[in-house]
């Protein structure tokens, strides 16, 4: 299984690219960020690619309401030629909180626009010329895109749900997911893609779990801290349905938190559940952060 972590992307964009270089030393496979209210993430990635080389460089998300898919087409293979071909586009519906309350566009069907939206976006990152007409997403005889041509980014959809996760195995190379325990992902998310993809007659589906995870002495209160800040995902209806189908109150109890076994067993179990890929939202005080981020390191490596 390979093993990431999500880059910090605050501050300037050289402390961006200074702790991109520290975390690719320890030897991490991956290094994953989302898009939210700050840099614009692939942007940040291209910067961090031609400063920072051979680790894989994934999106966890970027939010497919606000770009038409020829629009993030043609970003992503400008990122892909600028890092040498090491970028995992993740894509994401958001929610309907940020789709319809901040950015004022409709939610309606999410799915239905996510599968239109692969529909455009996966033949154009393969090169193709393509035209579409879908009930909310369309283009007319575009394409290839008129760059030097580099290999396609796999492109992973952040899917939990039975339909998305449906999709996903249909039209993508994979899912990322986030807030869903280990048995969710051992009954529901492995099984649903997997037999999704081998229907399509698509490869075996690249499955990358994100969990909070903590290196600590004191489990108690790494605990309390990850109830505080990541509280909102508890509330989220997409995190919430998979906390509910694990049995758990919050997202607590789905973090992976103890000591440096107790937390390479537990990451382990993620690998015998079908995962591919483990990337961990590293949270605590400083010196649990560089105990965490060094387990998770040599893990990628062992």
């Amino acid at each position: 299984m390979h093993i990431g972590i999500i880059l910090d992307t605050s501050g300037s964009i050289d402390e961006v690219v200074d702790r991109a270089r520290v975390l690719a030393a320890t030897g991490m496979s991956s290094l994953w960020a989302s898009q939210i209210f700050g840099w614009d993430t692939l942007t940040v990635m291209a910067i961090v690619g031609r400063e920072v080389a051979d680790v894989e460089l994934g999106t966890a998300v970027v939010p497919v309401h606000p770009r038409h898919p020829a629009i993030l087409a043609t970003q992503a293979m400008t990122v892909q030629a600028a890092t040498g071909g090491r970028l995992v586009l993740g894509v994401g519906l958001s929610h309907q909180v940020v789709v319809e309350g901040v950015w004022g566009l409709s939610f309606d069907r999410p799915a239905r626009y996510m599968k239109e939206y692969l529909a455009i976006l996966v033949p154009l990152l393969g090169g193709e010329q393509v035209s579409f007409e879908g009930e909310v997403l369309r283009t007319h005889t575009l394409g290839p895109i008129e760059i030097p041509r580099t290999s396609s980014p796999p492109v992973l959809v952040a899917a939990l749900g039975s339909t998305m996760l449906g999709i996903a195995g249909r039209q993508a190379e994979g899912t990322v997911t986030w807030m869903a325990g280990l048995n969710t992902v051992a009954d529901h998310i492995v099984p649903t893609i997997t037999a999704a993809a081998a229907e399509a007659g698509r490869p075996t589906p690249r499955v990358v779990v994100t969990l909070p995870v903590c290196v600590t002495t004191d489990p108690d209160a790494a605990l309390e801290r990850a109830g505080h800040i990541f509280t909102v995902y508890g509330q989220l209806p997409s995190y919430r349905a998979m906390l509910d189908r694990e049995g758990a109150t919050g997202p607590p109890d789905v973090a992976i938190v103890g000591s440096e076994e107790e937390v390479a067993t537990s990451i382990g179990r993620f690998a015998d559940a079908g995962a591919t890929d483990f990337c961990g939202a590293a949270f605590g005080t400083p010196d649990e952060l560089s105990r965490t981020r060094a387990l998770l390191g040599k893990l990628a490596t062992s």
